[in-house]
This record gives C-alpha cells, structure tokens and sequence, in this order.
C-alpha cells in the first residue's frame, strides 16, 4: 500500500479538480497466508492480499455521501471520490456524520512489531508436526478434524481534507487445533485451544498442543449431571465470549437505536457486584492486534466501562459522541451507517468479598470451559441466554467432565450474582480476564447414562 501522504496527495489534486472541499478516507490492506492439514498431508493452502477503501464526501448541504474501493491509486481514488460525491445528494440529513474532533490528536506510542512472513512450507511442517504430535499423544485421539496455521499483515490508513493523516502496520500470526476421539461405547469428544502472536516465531505451537492434549482427555471419561441450580465458574475465554454477545450493554449506537438492554439514563447505576471490572482497552500489551485509531481517525484508548459493578462509560463513535454530549472513544466504523464495536475487553477484580473461593476445596460446582452457538442461544435484546459448554464438575479439586448440558440465564442477573473474581488473569486473543464464579445459574443435564 502506498505511504498514506501520497494517497493524500492524490486526493487533494483529484478533489481540487471534481470542486470537492470536504471529504476523508479510510483504508486497509491485509496479506495473509493460511494451511490447514488431514492426517499428515496439506489439505488446503489460502494466499489473498485484500485491499478495503472508504470514501467519504460531504456537498455545500452537508449532506454526505459514501463509496468503497479497492484502489489507491490516482485513477481509483478520483473515481470514488466522484461517486461519493454523487451519493451525497442521497445523504441524510439529520445526525450527519463529521470529523472526529481528534482526528489529528497524537495517538498512542505502542511497539507495532512487524514478524518476518514465513513461507508456505514452513507453516505445513509445523502444522503436520502439530497434529502428529496430538495423534500420538492419545489412543483415543484419531483426528485433528478442525486445525489452521496463517499469518497476516494488515496495513491501515485515515486522512482527511483538514490535514489528518495517519498510518500503522502490525502483523501477527495463529493456530488453532481441535481434536476428535474415538472410543467404544463411548460418545465422541472434541476439545481445543488457540493461540495468536505478532509473529511465526514467536507463536506458542507447543502450548496449544498441550492444552488441546489436556483438555481433550480430560473430557474421555465424562458423566451425565442432573438439572438444577448451581455455583458455575466461568473459565476466562468463556466470560470473555458472555460478555461480547452482550456488548450492547455497553455500545452508543444499539443503544441510540434502542437495540439495548441499557438506555442513556443507565449511567452511573449499579449493573453487576461491585467485584466486577471492566475495560475496553485497546492499547494493552498483550493485544496482538492492537490499533492505535478506528477508522474514524480518533485515537484509541482504555475505556472504564464497568467500575465497582456500575456502569461507568459507553463505546462511541463521533455521531453517538455528539448525540449523547460524550466525547468519541475511538471505537467508530465508518461505512454506510458509522457503527460502534469494542477492541479488546480487560476484566478484573474490583471490591472483594469477605469469603475467598477455590477450585481446590470448593464442592460441586460447574467449571465451563467454552461456550458453544452463542449466535442462537443469546437472545441480546431480551437479555436471555441458554448455551451449551464443555466443562467440568469440581469436587474438592477433582474434575469430571459433563456430558452434554446447557447453561441458561440472565446476563443482568448474572452479573449481579457474581460472588467472587478470582485475583489471577489469564491472557486469551479476545481479551483478559480471571476465572468468574457466578451463583445460582441454571444447568440442564442430560439423563444418566453413557449414551
């Protein structure tokens, strides 16, 4: 991709000729490489270099009109531009879109590292190693059915027609395994684990076989639970994933839309224990894909959403920001509707209790490890769950893997029923968080029964 200041010189001059004065561009360009494998040969390889252009064009009404692109250069740029210009007789005209007013604010300083790309080969050999590795670990692991190794590097760039200009690169690499046993007179069990890193090299392959291993033979010898109310622990990735499949808690537009649990007036009212932490903090160390603006060009920083268990802040964009008298978070997506998403969620111990919990002595209670079709059993509008997990029942530090059960709830009730947060995190690709125990939650067992 070309340096952002000669996308910028090619839209002054293409702007200049089409009698546009006011317009902004955001840009990105991802080179990514993926493999995956079956039983020790490659079964697919995937190369693509994807280029995604924005351009925004306000006319004399201010009224604004948006195009995409996949061109930056001079012939690209001056036909998006007159398209856009075009559209914006289309525009709205009511809650318009403008510059943030920190598009030229300086952003933060952070360590964009930039991995060296290995070739295709190298990712095949590792990822055959990898599932060599999970096959012979187990006698009842017969395939890796669901596995990938690839690496991106993704270039980004925002400018506007009052002088901001902004530009970053960072790269990164992944693996996922996913195993799937066989054994007699047993059902099927699968488990995973996933790991990401700025580069090949640094990609922790070992400890994602280990964890896989792990897990996938903790889950061999499972039993039927019965149903009814218990003391669940939520494992980091899995509050992780509650959490976002209810980030409308939290996000300006759904609730500008009324697509929210919260309304404007939640400001400020207790939502969870006061144990309970949250931030959105883009800018944090161990986020690989950390970005130091949205694609509005406002700087991105650490967001208090929950503090003490009361909601502190919201996510916004430059539109939801002016609407609601706050200030932009940087968490805005330009496109034909700007909308508003999180970054990474950081989610810690706030106010603690007077009683302490542990796995180690604690008896009965339900250890969910992941959580599986949260794309049809959240209802985020009504504020409902009912989802399947694997997971464990933990007894004095013994665990036993659950056959298949659901856990189902309130998610308002859920973050009121907190007890306790435990005082270690744990880093995952989605965010950071501690293990969560969570009092009272519905669990539907199945009969007893090897099945």
């Amino acid at each position: 991709m070309p340096k952002v200041e000669e996308i910028a010189n090619y839209a002054r001059s293409s702007a200049e000729s089409l009698g546009i004065s006011k317009y902004d561009i955001y840009g990105s360009s991802v080179d990514e490489t993926d493999v995956d494998v079956l039983q020790g040969e490659p079964k697919q390889v995937q190369a693509s270099n994807r280029s995604s252009v924005i351009v925004r064009v306000w006319n004399d009404n201010n009224q604004v009109g948006v195009t995409s692109t996949t061109d930056v250069d001079p012939v690209g740029l001056e036909l998006a531009l007159k398209t856009a210009k075009e559209a914006s007789e289309f525009g709205v005209k009511e809650n318009v879109p403008d510059f943030s007013p920190e598009a030229i604010a300086p952003t933060a300083e952070v360590n964009s590292e930039i991995g060296e790309q290995a070739p295709v080969s190298t990712l095949i050999e590792k990822l055959l190693d990898a599932e060599k590795s999970l096959l012979s670990a187990h006698p009842a692991i017969v395939g890796v059915p669901y596995n990938g190794l690839g690496q991106q590097e993704v270039d980004r760039f925002y400018l506007n027609s009052d002088g901001a200009k902004r530009q970053e690169s960072r790269s990164y690499a992944s693996v996922y395994l996913y195993t799937k046993t066989e054994q007699e007179g047993k059902k099927p069990r699968s488990a995973g684990a996933f790991r990401v890193s700025p580069s090949l090299e640094k990609l922790d392959i070992d400890g994602c076989i280990g964890e896989a291993i792990e897990k996938t033979v903790s889950h061999l010898d499972y039993k039927a639970i019965p149903t009814g109310k218990y003391l669940v622990v939520f494992a980091p990735r899995a509050f992780l994933s509650i959490i976002g499949a209810f980030s409308n808690l939290f996000n300006a537009q759904n609730i500008l839309d009324k697509q929210s649990l919260s309304t404007p007036e939640s400001l400020g009212t207790q939502i969870a224990a006061s144990s309970l932490n949250l931030c959105d903090d883009a800018l944090h160390p161990a986020n690989v894909s950390a970005e130091t603006f949205d694609s509005e060009g406002t700087p991105t920083r650490r967001v208090e959403l929950i503090k003490n268990g009361v909601l502190a802040n919201f996510l916004h964009s430059t539109i939801t920001a002016k609407r609601m008298n706050a200030s932009p978070t940087g968490n805005g997506n330009i496109g034909a509707k700007v909308t508003v998403s999180p970054h990474y969620y950081h989610i810690f111990a706030g106010e603690t209790g007077e009683r302490n919990y542990s796995l180690d002595t604690a008896e009965n209670v339900i250890l969910v490890d992941s959580l599986h079709a949260l794309h049809a059993g959240v209802n985020s509008l009504q504020g409902s769950f009912s989802l399947p997990f694997d997971g464990w029942l933990v007894n004095k530090g013994e665990r036993i893997s659950v056959d298949s059960a659901t856990v189902a709830g309130d998610i308002l009730t859920l973050l009121k029923s907190i007890v306790y947060i435990e005082p270690e995190e744990e880093i995952t690709p989605s965010g950071i968080s501690p293990r969560v125990w969570v009092e009272g939650l519905s669990i539907t067992g199945e009969s007893a029964g090897e099945g």
